[in-house]
């Protein structure tokens, strides 16, 4: 395997697809129902994203690199700031007064979050692992990511997103599935 497969590479490639999410989002129009797909659509991506470092990046941050309990501590409580924001958002329609002032919290939050893993924990993580470390982990996160949740559990208390997802096949996945027409889940 190649540079380009690591974990780091494949989180990083995640991070710009976020991106481009939200720049598709700040484009369309204060009340548009396309915003809501499009935020539909990013709480898929942010959700499968989240379980998938979850459950490979943070236990080898928590691992390899040093004070790694606490800067995961750190990203996971970034994660469950950001799983109220989208719960919060999964409620209400592009037309309701609250909905763009959340995605706008939404967006600061998940661009700051991607931001400080790419400088901060990244650079840490890649210091602290062998290529091939990092490229196992690339290839366990791409196996991870086909099967990951795609949406939070609605009733589920604001922790991280490992926790409180709900599995394929349950009925808010189902209605992801729907709304983002097969791609999530």
């Amino acid at each position: 395997m190649g540079r380009d497969e690591d974990v780091i590479a494949e989180l990083t490639a995640d991070h710009r697809e976020v991106d481009g999410l939200l720049e598709r989002i700040d484009a369309v129009p204060p009340g548009d129902p396309e915003r809501k797909r499009l935020v539909d659509r990013l709480t898929a991506e942010l959700v499968r994203h989240s379980v998938t470092e979850e459950e490979y990046l943070y236990p080898s941050v928590r691992e390899h690199v040093e004070h790694g309990n606490a800067l995961a501590d750190e990203e996971l409580a970034e994660h469950a700031r950001i799983e109220g924001l989208l719960k919060d958002l999964e409620r209400r329609g592009a037309d309701d007064p609250a909905f763009d002032g959340l995605v706008s919290r939404l967006a600061e939050e998940v661009r700051a979050h991607l931001l400080d893993e790419e400088r901060r924990l990244f650079t840490l993580l890649r210091a602290a692992c062998g290529e091939e470390t990092l490229a196992r982990l690339g290839e366990r996160l791409r196996r991870a990511r086909k099967t990951a949740p795609a949406w939070p559990h609605p009733a589920a208390p604001h922790t991280p997103l490992a926790g409180t997802v709900l599995t394929p096949g349950t009925g808010l996945v189902d209605r992801a599935r729907e709304a983002l027409g097969g791609r999530a889940g």
